[in-house]
């Protein structure tokens, strides 16, 4: 790697207006990058996690007056930089309708203010919310909060601005440089810049004059990430600087980042998939060897955080992880890039004596793909009235649909005009090929349908119609009597 590249990044943020926070912080990274291009943590290496104290455990330990205690000291922390562009979405993520909820439309922003006001209102505490925006996802975020009548909140900023930084190319360590659309040569530096930003910021301060002791930090489409007078209790409870909450693998999990055991440095830390070597694969995504994964729901004790951050003069040390894209992601033959990412969980591995608290699976209800999308628009969620994602056993169906026609959103609507079908009876759904769905069709077991890429009429429109097991009801998995 050049010298130069490195400057010229430099000098690139330094023209966007960059603070010296980040600019360090993407200096350390890009060192980091170049002294160590692997980033590979070895299964000889570490050790699996795997008695960890549950929620269903503690809870009984925990008085409800030290839960509210607790609760009454906690500020909610919502990262919501992300655009969601493998989805085909050029705006905040979070803006992203979930589902209806009395005929209305509510999106992961709506339900997040939701849970929060509600949570004010049943617990009597004041729960200051901020969001880390991202300079693509602000201006519309802020916009959605003011027009909420029942969400306010003057004393603490409800937003605080994620750093960026340049993409670097690949093969020479350079600033990318794209003049179809140079928003394109920045990229976001992770989650992991959490740390740096609220350095950065200030609002640290601001909460701890507002009383505020425990920062409770989660992904804005993670709906699962309800505030928790019970997890806040357990958390203060333990005195621990920093807590993850962690779920028990399914086999739908096994490339979620996992806690381990480092034998050589003594403490937990954070292994992401990316950072497992090819030849460790299969033992990393074993579920009865680490059988817990990342929520990235994080607590932490905001005094540990400023005394850590002091330490480091603004920047946590974290690993870096190398996400290597093309500059523009709907391009394949654009130039390939590097962003240089850090993951905020991985900061346990700093902080003495943290911990990981194993939770229920209602916790973790993230939406990635229209895969994860398909299942939260389905009949087997409800949102109530304190927007809560309730479902019966949070078991869910395999969803797998064509990408070639459902993993952009556009697409993925037009193909479901009246809504997703009954899922409620499905243990798995296929879908391949062309399909558009009419209203009220129901899927049922191991549903499956079939490319009708030689059919006359490949793109069909069917009310009332019931999918099943192709083996047992046709070639095309279709129930005759109602298609």
């Amino acid at each position: 790697m050049s010298v130069q590249g490195l400057n010229d990044a430099i000098a690139r943020m330094r023209a966007d207006g960059m603070s010296d926070v980040a600019i360090t912080a993407f200096t350390h990274n890009y060192h980091q990058w170049e002294s160590d291009r692997s980033g590979f943590i070895a299964e000889e290496n570490v050790k699996p996690l795997k008695q960890l104290p549950s929620i269903a455990e503690v809870m009984t330990t925990i008085s409800a007056e030290d839960a509210h205690e607790a609760l009454a000291h906690t500020a909610f922390l919502k990262l919501n930089g992300g655009l969601g562009t493998s989805m085909g979405l050029s705006k905040a993520k979070s803006l992203l309708p979930v589902r209806l909820h009395k005929g209305r439309p509510m999106r992961f922003l709506d339900i997040i203010l939701g849970q929060v006001v509600a949570t004010r209102s049943a617990q009597g505490v004041d729960l200051p919310l901020v969001f880390m925006n991202s300079y693509r996802t602000s201006k519309d975020t802020l916009q959605v909060i003011r027009r909420n009548r029942h969400f306010k909140q003057t004393d603490i900023p409800v937003e605080i601005l994620q750093h960026r930084e340049p993409k670097i190319l690949a093969e020479t360590g350079e600033p990318v440089s794209w003049p179809e659309n140079p928003d394109l040569e920045w990229c976001p530096p992770g989650h992991g810049d959490v740390y740096a930003t609220l350095s950065d910021s200030g609002i640290l301060d601001t909460l701890e004059k507002a009383g505020i002791r425990y920062l409770f930090i989660s992904n804005s489409d993670n709906l699962g990430a309800r505030p928790s007078s019970s997890v806040a209790g357990y958390f203060a409870q333990t005195g621990a600087p920093f807590m993850v909450e962690v779920a028990r693998k399914t086999q739908a999990d096994v490339k979620g980042g996992q806690f381990v055991f480092d034998k050589t440095t003594g403490t937990i830390r954070l292994r992401e998939m990316s950072q497992v070597p090819k030849a460790d694969l299969a033992k990393a995504t074993d579920i009865k060897r680490h059988p817990f994964f990342n929520t990235n729901n994080i607590w932490v004790r905001i005094d540990a955080l400023k005394a850590k951050l002091a330490e480091y003069n603004g920047i946590l040390p974290l690993p870096v992880i190398r996400n290597t894209k093309t500059v523009d992601p709907t391009n394949p033959d654009s130039p390939q890039v590097v962003q240089l990412e850090t993951a905020m969980g991985a900061a346990i591995g700093l902080f003495e004596g943290s911990v990981c608290l194993e939770v229920n699976r209602p916790r973790f209800l993230p939406v990635k793909t229209t895969n994860d999308l398909f299942i939260m628009r389905s009949d087997r969620f409800h949102l109530t009235d304190t927007f809560e994602m309730e479902d019966g056993n949070y078991d869910f169906p395999k969803i797998h649909l064509d990408p070639r026609y459902y993993k952009l959103i556009q697409d993925f609507d037009e193909r479901f005009p009246y809504g997703v079908p009954s899922i409620a009876a499905a243990n798995s759904v296929t879908i391949e090929g062309d399909w558009t769905f009419g209203a009220s069709v129901k899927f049922f077991g191991d549903a499956h349908l079939a490319d009708p890429q030689n059919d006359p009429d490949p793109v069909t429109r069917r009310d009332r119609a019931y999918v099943r097991d192709a083996s047992h009801v046709g070639p095309r998995g279709i129930e005759k009597g109602d298609w």
